[in-house]
């Protein structure tokens, strides 16, 4: 099955997306949505996601509704609205969670990350997506880019677009690669089925907010799973893995003589996954000539936001606006990519730094809480800002600026 605008993707530019994830299949959608010749190349021997929950919020929803994925959204998403609440670890509410943009529209899903790859792997011609292609080195003339990958073959393309994930081995070819920034807490996850949890709140995601420890839950897949993901602090150096086993009464331990309702939810936990919590700090550069980095190859955050895909999304966005139309030139396409890297910068630097000191707050990191309830009533206003943004739009005008004072015309 396949939704929204079909395109055979003859167009010519020819870009090559390494890395099947969420953000190279979002950027890989929105290429072929202007008629571009793309082609994805993943590293895994299929294309998969971890089970577990993702939020998709209004900034990156409105554009995927615009390349025809809404109603694949709507059938495996659930949707979050009112009656979503930031919460103490005893239960005091402390403040509605803003689900909508500034209009009032209602743009956010929990989602299961396998179903959301899966919505934008079936909008994607099948015969495009070649598995098992790990890259493992990178050239680049005036003629071309070129790709290798561990399996033996090479990929020729005009753009390469380096999707390839926190680890990316991309990156080294555009800025030296960034060292991770531990953030000193682990994240627990899991999924719970809905009819186990038959009291609870549905369509909401809620957030509790402890001493150095937080809780979230909000459904996915319908409402027929729970997702919750539980943070807590750490002195040792984990992996930045999201499937290692974690050990269920080790996590129910660190949340005892909180809120019963989080208590409650823990005890139906039978199984449960960590990650170890790094980001980066901002990358000086995301492009060099015809390769450019997007999604967490660029800007990798902490969860703290929701953003890591919602951002990989809106980079998908911009980047679809920058290479409409570009020519295979390799002066074209340098401004190409970095006009698009120019807009997009700023955004997700700040969003970077908002993830942090959201951190900082879920975790009570304040000798009094009364100050931390403040921010968190006054953060809708970043919320806002946050929902109401239209990477398109934006990208649109910024290149329109661009093109406007000689830079790539």
């Amino acid at each position: 099955m396949q939704n929204g605008p079909q395109h055979t993707g003859t167009g010519d530019l020819r870009v090559a997306v390494i890395g099947g994830g969420i953000g190279g299949m979002a950027a890989a959608g929105a290429l072929l949505a202007r008629g571009l010749d793309v082609e994805v190349y993943e590293q895994a021997p299929k294309l998969a996601e971890v089970g577990a929950g993702v939020l998709i919020t209004p900034n990156s929803l409105r554009f995927l509704e615009r390349i025809g994925l809404g109603p694949a959204l709507a059938e495996v998403g659930a949707r979050i609205s009112d009656g979503s609440t930031y919460y103490r670890a005893d239960g005091s509410v402390v403040a509605p969670i803003l689900t909508s943009d500034s209009q009032g529209w209602n743009g956010m899903y929990g989602m299961h990350r396998a179903d959301l790859l899966d919505a934008l792997v079936e909008s994607f011609p099948a015969q495009r997506i070649h598995a098992d292609y790990r890259c493992v080195g990178f050239t680049q003339d005036e003629s071309g880019a070129h790709v290798e990958f561990a399996n033996g073959e090479r990929a020729h393309a005009d753009v390469v677009i380096g999707a390839d994930g926190i680890n990316s081995t991309l990156q080294r070819y555009v800025v030296e690669p960034s060292t991770p920034v531990n953030s000193g807490s682990i994240a627990y996850r899991g999924l719970i089925p809905a009819q186990r949890l038959p009291e609870w709140k549905q369509a909401a995601s809620q957030l509790w907010m402890g001493d150095r420890k937080h809780f979230l839950v909000y459904p996915v897949r319908r409402g027929e799973l729970i997702n919750y993901v539980a943070f807590v602090p750490s002195t040792r150096e984990l992996a930045e893995s999201w499937s290692a086993p974690g050990d269920p009464d080790e996590l129910r331990r660190s949340f005892e003589g909180w809120d019963p309702v989080v208590t409650g939810l823990l005890e139906q936990v039978e199984t449960t996954h960590w990650w170890g919590l790094y980001d980066r700090e901002p990358l000086t550069e995301w492009t060099s000539g015809r390769l450019a980095l997007l999604g967490d190859a660029a800007h990798p955050m902490l969860p703290h936001l929701g953003q890591g895909a919602n951002q990989s999304i809106e980079d998908a966005a911009a980047l679809g606006v920058f290479l409409d139309g570009c020519g295979p030139a390799h002066a074209d396409i340098v401004d190409a990519l970095a006009g698009y890297a120019q807009v997009r910068r700023p955004r997700t630097g700040e969003v970077q730094a908002g993830a942090r000191a959201n951190g900082r707050r879920y975790d009570s990191e304040y000798p009094d809480l009364t100050t931390r309830d403040s921010e968190i009533v006054d953060s809708v206003t970043f919320r806002r800002w946050l929902y109401d943004f239209d990477a398109e739009a934006v990208a649109a005008a910024a290149r329109e600026r661009l093109q406007s004072s000689g830079i790539g015309s």
